[in-house]
């Protein structure tokens, strides 16, 4: 099924009709993703730092943990899993274990990008990326590691924000040279930026559109006509979430008690759908042993 879920992603991108991607943290927000009916789901980093260690997205997480959640998810849900990387968590030999690991998880699809480690949110000011040469060297590791060549290698870069757009162009025909299949320029801050990008390569592109970043949004109508590869919404489903939560704890706070008249909260029997208690039930009932 990966193999075949490889292509498919693989596909889907190269059509460049701005395959619209939203983020998941967990196999929960995954699982509400296949449900409503998108085609493919992005294993967010910033978001798994988030949501299981309560940090911010400055490096703090690593290889096994990317690789758990990546696990999880793939047992989840049936779409092809584009995931996050970071920096791949080291030098080119550690990209290489990356690329392995998170191939034999079941991913389709990884993103690595140009940053320093420890690497930051691509939305955050201060950003530093290393040379050239050891950034296309990361995506060389990670196209030679793959099994399947229709695994999707995304390489991103950060230059943009630290020594131009000019030298973002640049080092992404090096990934290119170096074996990427997609380009993602992380941040552009305007409009007219977003329109180079996309008229630049024959590659398909990623854009990244997180809500309160540096990139204004636009639509997707837009974003097809520019032909973006993947229209990316990393962390939109946990942004909702916090708001979400946030708002439920303060009604609990205020007034004592929540139950399922209360506006925002999802009813026992949703989310039990979602996590497909009725497979189970069906699964128990074919296995019970009779006396």
């Amino acid at each position: 099924m990966t193999t075949n879920l490889n292509l498919e992603l693989k596909t889907k991108l190269r059509e460049r009709r701005a395959l619209l991607v939203p983020g998941a943290a967990n196999a929960l927000s995954a699982r509400l993703i296949e449900d409503l009916g998108f085609e493919a789901v992005y294993l967010t980093g910033a978001g798994v730092s988030n949501t299981s260690f309560g940090l911010p997205d400055l490096g703090f997480i690593g290889a096994t943990d990317i690789v758990q959640h990546a696990a999880a998810i793939r047992q989840a849900v049936d779409l092809p899993i584009v995931v996050d990387a970071d920096t791949g968590f080291g030098s080119a030999l550690n990209v290489h274990h990356t690329v392995r690991a998170l191939e034999r998880a079941g991913a389709n699809g990884i993103q690595i990008e140009d940053q320093v480690m420890p690497k930051k949110c691509g939305h955050f000011s201060g950003k530093e990326v290393v040379g050239k040469q050891e950034a296309a060297q990361r995506i060389r590791a990670a196209a030679e590691a793959r099994r399947d060549s229709d695994f999707q290698i995304i390489a991103r870069t950060d230059a943009r924000a630290v020594v131009g757009l000019d030298e973002a162009f640049e080092r992404a025909e090096l990934f290119i040279e170096a074996g990427a299949d997609v380009i993602f320029v992380e941040a552009p801050e305007n409009r007219e930026e977003i329109g180079r990008i996309m008229a630049r390569f024959e590659a398909p592109q990623v854009l990244n559109l997180v809500v309160g970043g540096k990139t204004p949004t636009i639509s997707l109508k837009d974003a097809k006509a520019m032909r973006c590869g993947m229209v990316l919404y990393a962390n939109v489903a946990l942004q909702a979430a916090v708001a979400g939560m946030r708002t439920a704890l303060e009604r609990l706070k205020a007034d004592g008690q929540v139950d399922e008249t209360t506006p925002g909260i999802a009813s026992f029997e949703e989310r039990q759908s979602l996590v497909r208690k009725p497979f189970f039930d069906k699964l128990d009932a074919r296995y019970a042993v009779e006396d």
